[in-house]
This record gives C-alpha cells, structure tokens and sequence, in this order.
C-alpha cells in the first residue's frame, strides 16, 4: 500500500468517526421536538482528492450538513450507523493487514 493509499484511508477513517458522531446525535435527539437531522458527505470529496494528491487529501473535511427532511427516521439512522461501524471496521483490518505484511517484509521472513 502506497502513502496516498494510506492517507487516504486515514482521511476516510476520519470522516467515518465524523459521521458516526453526527449519526448517534441524530439518533440520540430522535425524540426532539423540531430537531433536522445532519448528514456527513466525504466519499466524493475523497476521492476527487485523490487523484490531485496527498496533500490535497490531508487538507480535506468532511462535510456536515444539515438534513432538508424535518422527520428524523430512526429506522434510518440507524441503517446508517450500522453501515458506518462496518466499513470502519474494514479500512481497520485493511490497515492492520498491510502493517503485518511490512512487519514480515522487515523482518525477512515473508
């Protein structure tokens, strides 16, 4: 794995956390009165990113909007935390695995 492919996975780790605490402030504020719901866009932002390079990836933010719908549904929500946990759970192990493989390549012995 490259270094923009590992800042770029940084990046997207990021903006998972981000979207996970906008997600539980969604679902925590479920029954509030007159509460929109927000929203965490990054993956096109990311990519776009990408492809000018890994300064332009460190610069990036997510970006948290504020939802049009007046009703949160909490069915969605949390959909969308479920989703969120996977996928951060899966740029982990592809991270953990490409640290094992330099750890191997290191030490000789892959």
């Amino acid at each position: 794995m490259d270094s923009l492919a590992v800042i770029t996975a940084l990046k997207a780790l990021d903006g998972l956390s981000q979207r996970s605490i906008v997600t539980a402030e969604n679902i925590a504020n479920a029954g509030t009165a007159n509460y929109r719901p927000s929203r965490v866009t990054f993956e096109a932002a990311l990519s776009a990113a990408a492809a000018r390079g890994g300064d332009a990836v460190r610069d990036l933010q997510p970006i948290i909007e504020r939802s049009d719908q007046p009703e949160l549904r909490l069915d969605l929500e949390m959909a969308t935390a479920s989703s969120t946990q996977l996928r951060y759970a899966a740029l982990i192990e592809v991270l953990n695995r490409q640290l094992q493989l330099h750890a191997l390549a290191i030490k000789g012995t892959l």
